[in-house]
């Protein structure tokens, strides 16, 4: 029975993905020429039920995984149509039952994300704007973590390109709506390890890990003279291909991992400090496949500034 708790909490695979905030690729805000915005934001994601395949298990021996990511950011305007992003956050993770000091979290700086976001259309439409752009962008592993020493490993440990679309219309009033859709290509990782199993075996040390489509719809509105900005998102990620967790076995860098995600942000730029701006915001998977029930809290400070 030691043996078999051991195993079971290996079990569950976070998978932290946290909402868009501030400028981002995933938004349709642009900042003018020579325009410059950093910020520094806090997220922690938790998660006591995990779905192993679809079938949603309670985590019986760890309790509870956490996730804390302090993520900084910079964008900068190269042009009023085309926006320069650079974030490297650095992940912490842990249980909050002991295993017996046979499993310890992990902590460290994880991917170096570059991106671009280009702005094809901003156009007055009657009784507001339609704006469509599209992203690109890439990212790998900065530090050596172990990509395969789930649930606690800081990332897939693979480069993975990204490009997407994006389509919003926004009201003079100030409300909008917004939805964006992508695809993420993924590469191998490698791991410490010489065979593994997915649907069928692998004398190899390196494993595929699936690309994925991301889709995101988001209701937001900009109050007070723009100075509060509140958003309702849905953020939906679904694996092109990968294998299911096993049966009371761990999880790995070549599972099917699909989810959806609600969140709910709040953004409010302070006028008496130029530039200055917090934020707040919650988000929980609600369905997925090969990942945990995560619930995600966090916020965060920008600036923005001319260079």
């Amino acid at each position: 029975m030691k043996d078999f708790t051991k195993i079971c909490c290996l079990l569950a695979f976070l998978c932290c993905i946290g909402a868009a905030h501030a400028q981002t690729p995933l938004d349709a805000i642009m900042m003018e020429q020579r325009e410059s915005c950093i910020a520094l934001t806090y997220d922690r994601g938790s998660f006591d039920q995990y779905w192993e395949g679809t079938y949603l298990r309670k985590n019986a021996t760890i309790a509870k995984v956490t996730r804390t990511t302090i993520a900084p950011m910079i964008a900068i305007g190269l042009h009023k149509k085309l926006n320069f992003y650079v974030g490297v956050p650095y992940v912490k993770t842990e249980s909050s039952e002991p295993n017996g000091g046979f499993l310890y979290g992990a902590k460290g700086f994880q991917d170096l994300s570059l991106a671009l976001k280009l702005e094809i259309i901003n156009k007055q439409m009657g009784k507001g704007k339609l704006a469509v752009l599209a992203a690109g962008g890439f990212a790998t592993p900065i530090t050596n973590y172990l990509s395969d020493y789930r649930p606690y490993s800081l990332g897939n440990g693979t480069d993975e390109w990204s490009v997407r679309g994006i389509v919003q219309y926004k009201l003079d009033m100030g409300l909008y709506a917004r939805v964006a859709g992508g695809h993420l290509f993924r590469g191998e990782t490698k791991i410490e390890r010489d065979y593994y199993y997915a649907n069928g075996s692998y004398y190899t040390n390196w494993m595929d890990v699936p690309s994925a489509w991301e889709y995101n719809a988001a209701i937001g509105i900009w109050l007070f003279d723009s100075s509060l900005k509140l958003e309702t998102s849905y953020y939906a990620q679904n694996s092109t291909s990968g294998d299911d967790i096993r049966k009371y076995n761990a999880p790995q860098p070549t599972n099917k991992v699909n989810f959806g995600q609600l969140g709910f942000s709040a953004q409010y730029y302070i006028k008496k400090v130029k530039g200055l701006g917090v934020l707040a915001y919650y988000s929980e998977v609600l369905n997925g496949r090969n990942i945990g029930k995560v619930t995600n809290f966090g916020g965060g400070l920008t600036y923005q500034f001319k260079i």
